[in-house]
């Protein structure tokens, strides 16, 4: 059987999907379903069984799961404001340790959900001490756990991938609100507003023109399901090394909208002048703390032996608008 914590997510979901397309639905669920809605990311899927977060890991201690054969942990308080820190440190910190332990002693690969937010504002992004300052509590657990696992690298008795996420964008994260992907805000801002908001410029750069590093949901479990399968133990980004404006997802949003309609494809200067890319404020909450900068370096992810390409945003977004088509 197979675990996925908060595999009711938008990352856990495609995993437990992904797992489907090969066959297999001896699956458990675990997560919080505090927001009942989420149900509808599992309702399409397969699974065995499913335990609330608190449930869950007091059966898996006890030994009454069966057997398992690796564990994806996705399942944490993803809140970058959150301000109760000990409710973040135990969900984040506490638990992963918890399944960390649990998995070595019973010698199943555990692949777990760190995140790029540990760099903070360094403007480094490599998988080593002196780029990581991490600016928030959130940041700051999976920081922590990192740095708790490199202490016992030398003693693993089973495999260890640690996952640094960029900006994932994709299906199945319609729950997440304020705090999904720009793919599908500017998505939903063009369908029903005919125009999509983007910040105005800053830190030296122009309106829209900030850049991440923004991966596919797809590309994201490739990267899991490779590691499933050589299990070489680190913490990698997982980014697609190539940073892109918010103006270029704008533009690939609203240009695959078009096409929909058999619309002319427009330029990003003549859908700025038509009113259709507009701008505002950064809010002040996010002054000194907003990233303008990301691109992974993948220079260990490579390494170990992903090899696969990544979609860039014009590919991911036109995959991305064809399954919200669907389903939204």
């Amino acid at each position: 059987m197979y675990i996925v914590t908060g595999g009711a997510g938008f990352i856990g979901a495609n995993l437990v999907h992904a797992l489907n397309q090969r066959g297999i639905s001896d699956i458990l669920v675990s997560d919080h379903l505090q927001r009942a809605d989420k149900f509808r990311n599992l309702a399409d899927l397969d699974i065995r069984d499913y335990f609330e977060a608190e449930a869950f890991l007091p059966e898996l201690l006890a030994g009454r799961l069966g057997k398992i054969d690796a564990i994806f942990h996705q399942g944490a308080c993803s809140d970058t404001m959150a301000s109760d820190g000990r409710y973040v440190m135990d969900n984040n910190y506490a638990h992963s340790k918890a399944l960390f332990h649990w998995c070595q002693e019973n010698r199943v690969p555990f692949l777990y959900a760190s995140s790029a937010s540990v760099y903070g504002m360094t403007g480094r992004f490599r998988e080593e001490r002196a780029a990581e300052d991490p600016l928030n509590i959130y940041a700051f657990s999976k920081f922590q756990f990192d740095q708790y696992l490199r202490a016992q690298w030398h003693a693993l008795q089973a495999p260890v991938h640690g996952f640094r996420f960029f900006n994932v964008y994709g299906p199945r994260e319609f729950h997440k609100g304020r705090m999904a992907s720009v793919a599908l805000h500017f998505s939903r801002q063009y369908r029903q507003e005919g125009r999509v908001r983007l910040f105005a410029g800053s830190a030296g750069y122009a309106d829209g023109e900030q850049r991440r590093d923004f991966i596919h949901v797809d590309d994201v479990v490739a990267v899991h399901f490779h590691f499933l399968e050589h299990p070489n133990s680190g913490i990698y980004n997982v980014g697609t090394g190539r940073a892109q404006s918010f103006n270029d997802v704008a533009l690939a949003v609203i240009q695959t909208i078009d096409a929909e309609t058999g619309k002319a494809p427009r330029s990003l200067v003549e859908l700025q002048q038509q009113g259709m890319i507009t701008y505002m404020p950064m809010p002040e909450a996010l002054h000194g703390k907003y990233q303008s900068y990301t691109q992974a370096d993948i220079e260990t992810l490579r390494a170990a032996g992903y090899t696969a390409p990544f979609l860039d945003v014009e590919a991911g977004v036109r995959r991305y608008q064809a399954w919200l088509r669907e389903r939204e």
